[in-house]
């Protein structure tokens, strides 16, 4: 089930209110344009009309892998969705990014209430921002005129899915696998703006078996990287 709205502050705010309304899992909401959108670290997400900006949820059960691992079947499903429409390449970049030739086109924001995992996706569409101080691409730019919002969705929640039941059936592992297949490839080298202030630099090694980055230092030895701003260099 999708529902849509013309306007509202936060698609994912909207479904955490409705999560704690009894909204079965598997329902989606749309907004032609948010107010308030959102990125990781409180950071504002620009929302004119044209783009997408969705949210979902999962109920979490027993026996389900890390809930933050659901970031992995969420940039999963978005990479399947837009690397076809896209004239660069797409990439997935660690946690929460979708590129296209080093230009940001999609983010993932998870968000928890109780055992609800509300996971929002927005995907430039029409437009991108400029001004900024890295790359932004959107669909229209990479060639992909005749998208829209509305029918990506619809593929979008089979893609989201189909990987949220792998997730489920087979654990982790066959989404680790293929998210890696389609990540910034090992030795990409990248600074790491970690939430107490530190920064880390290194190469791009690997995800452990819970989704977490492996940072290779210059020394040789293995950096985990549980959370943090990931700047590709």
């Amino acid at each position: 089930m999708i529902r849509f709205v013309a306007e509202t502050g936060s698609t994912n705010a909207d479904m955490l209110a409705l999560v704690d309304q009894g909204a079965p899992e598997g329902c989606w909401l749309r907004a032609g344009r948010q107010s308030g959108g959102r990125g990781r670290l409180g950071r504002s997400w620009d929302s004119p009309v044209g783009n997408l900006y969705c949210s979902t949820f999962v109920l979490l059960s027993q026996g389900d892998p890390l809930a933050h691992t659901l970031a992995l079947v969420a940039a999963n499903a978005v990479h399947a969705l837009v690397a076809p429409l896209c004239a660069g390449r797409a990439q997935i970049k660690w946690p929460n990014d979708i590129l296209v030739d080093g230009a940001k086109i999609a983010g993932i924001l998870l968000e928890r209430t109780g055992n609800a995992i509300v996971v929002g996706i927005g995907i430039n569409v029409t437009d991108h921002p400029t001004g900024l101080d890295r790359p932004v691409t959107s669909l229209a730019a990479q060639g992909a005129t005749n998208a829209e919002a509305g029918t990506l969705l619809e593929r979008l929640a089979q893609l989201f899915a189909h990987w949220l039941s792998i997730w489920r059936a087979q654990g982790l592992d066959p989404v680790r696998t293929h998210w890696l297949l389609n990540a910034h490839s090992p030795g990409t080298a990248m600074r790491v703006a970690q939430s107490d202030g530190g920064v880390v630099e290194g190469a791009f090694d690997t995800l452990d078996a819970q989704g977490m980055l492996i940072l290779r230092l210059a020394n040789g030895d293995k950096h985990v990287i549980h959370a943090g701003d990931i700047h590709l260099l």
